[in-house]
């Protein structure tokens, strides 16, 4: 376990973006996921002699809009650059990238708990493709070269494995809510590398860095991050000295291996892209970028407290942009704001567990079940009723009020024809009300239960509960 009394730990994170965009970033290539090795390739990503990339618009524009939701100064001009290096699944032996002039730089990401971390760039670049190893060989796959990217760099300014969690997490949710990328790490969409150095406690120079390459889920982020640190501490403590290096973690075995040392910094020798002109970013292009942004999680989440919402369940109903949508629709139908909550929350939220459906896949519509709710809130069906409608409705897709008809589940809430269930349920339990006279109080449930036994279920149980406490007053 980290000794934080001796050593303080500094974490900068850098975050690789697929882009959602039909096709590829320079040609018309539209790969998907699992799709055969080698089947979304042409000539331009493929690299072959005198092919010219075109840029694709929509990934500048999803581009600008990440930045701009990261809150980054947007660059008045930029342009792309070359990134020279060998490696077999570069046919080109270089990336299109951008070096000196970035998209956006000096954004912010602010994390649950307040702190604010720095990003220091935001820049578009093309994906290379993948090797895929086994025990004989090596094969190349370029399915994924020239997938459009954006690169997100964090200040090291995270202090702690479980921060740099929180801060994935937090700019996965804002990145989905913008709708530039599925973000899905478990395909690649969302990728993670993280520079980890502990120094001096009080000391502000950095210690040497590792780097942890790949990381595929945020748990793994936090899990990788805690080994690396103890084990860099481990060797400060032994008089060792760290080495820089880029590290692979093993999920199975929970620790990291070298992949390769990192003695010096790799000259990738930059230079301007002569096949890209320079672009301009000008006032139109940035309100078309502020006009397709949608209201962002922090704002949604005080937003619903100020409507009544306690922080944490603000956050749960503004966890993902389909939550959010589906507990604004049912809002819509003036359903009370706390009853919407403890319905999608508790009892929506486990359908979608128990079936392993998506809010889109789900058969029940925001609309329905607000009227479901409505029903409930109006005492036209018991919380029994309406969690048996809500069943129903979850295989057929039907409208609560449908059901309810059909099957006869409307609170039984006339006083006159309740008033005579009552007596005559009394009049066949009187040892029951002498236990309740007599201080027994279960003698009461036991009435209740008889009573709504005699009516199927549908006595309405708060006008029941009074008329039975005037009954035994008596």
């Amino acid at each position: 376990m980290l000794a934080k009394d001796n050593y303080e730990i500094v974490i900068g994170l850098e975050v690789h973006v697929e882009l959602a965009t039909k096709t590829k970033l320079f040609c018309s290539c539209a790969p998907f996921f699992g799709q055969a090795p080698n089947t979304a390739t042409c000539p331009v990503c493929l690299a072959h002699p005198g092919v010219l990339p075109v840029l694709n618009r929509q990934a500048f524009f999803f581009a600008l809009c990440a930045a701009s939701a990261l809150k980054c100064k947007i660059a008045n001009k930029t342009k792309f650059d070359r990134k020279n290096y060998f490696y077999p699944d570069s046919p080109k032996a270089y990336q299109i990238s951008q070096y000196d002039q970035p998209i956006g730089i000096n954004g912010q990401l602010t994390l649950p708990n307040g702190t604010s971390i720095g990003i220091t760039r935001l820049h578009l670049e093309e994906d290379a493709g993948k090797l895929n190893h086994t025990q004989e060989v090596s094969l190349v796959d370029l399915n994924r070269c020239g997938i459009p990217l954006i690169e997100i760099v964090s200040e090291p300014e995270i202090k702690s494995p479980e921060e740099a969690r929180s801060y994935l997490e937090v700019l996965r949710q804002v990145l989905l809510y913008t709708g530039v990328s599925d973000v899905k790490m478990e395909e690649g969409s969302l990728r993670c590398d993280a520079n980890l150095s502990l120094r001096p406690k009080g000391s502000t120079k950095l210690g040497v860095k590792t780097e942890l390459k790949n990381l595929n889920s945020s748990r793994n982020v936090e899990l990788a991050l805690k080994y690396e640190a103890t084990r860099q501490q481990e060797l400060l403590e032994q008089g060792k000295q760290v080495t820089q290096a880029s590290l692979r973690w093993l999920e199975d075995k929970q620790c990291t291996v070298l992949m390769r040392s990192k003695e010096e910094a790799h000259d990738y020798r930059y230079f301007s892209e002569p096949d890209l002109v320079p672009f301009t970013i000008d006032k139109q292009l940035l309100a078309e970028v502020e006009a397709a942004l949608p209201e962002l999680p922090d704002v949604k989440i005080q937003r619903y407290q100020e409507l009544g919402l306690k922080l944490d369940q603000a956050e749960i109903m503004a966890s993902t942009p389909l939550v959010a949508n589906f507990f604004e629709q049912v809002l819509q139908c003036e359903v009370p704001i706390q009853a919407a909550f403890n319905w999608i929350s508790g009892v929506l939220f486990a359908h979608l567990k128990q079936t392993g459906c998506t809010i889109e896949d789900c058969l029940i519509s925001a609309k329905q079940l607000a009227e479901l709710i409505n029903l409930l809130e109006q005492n036209t069906i018991s919380s029994k009723m309406a969690k048996e409608v809500f069943v129903e409705m979850s295989y057929t897709g039907e409208d609560p009020a449908v059901i309810v008809k059909e099957q006869g589940l409307t609170q039984l809430d006339d006083q006159e024809q309740l008033q005579k269930v009552l007596d005559k349920v009394l009049a066949a339990h009187p040892q029951s009300v002498e236990d309740f006279l007599a201080g027994k109080d279960r003698a009461f449930g036991f009435i209740v239960g008889q009573v709504m036994r005699e009516t199927k279920g549908q006595a309405a149980p708060q006008l029941l509960t009074a008329l039975l406490k005037e009954k035994l007053k008596k």
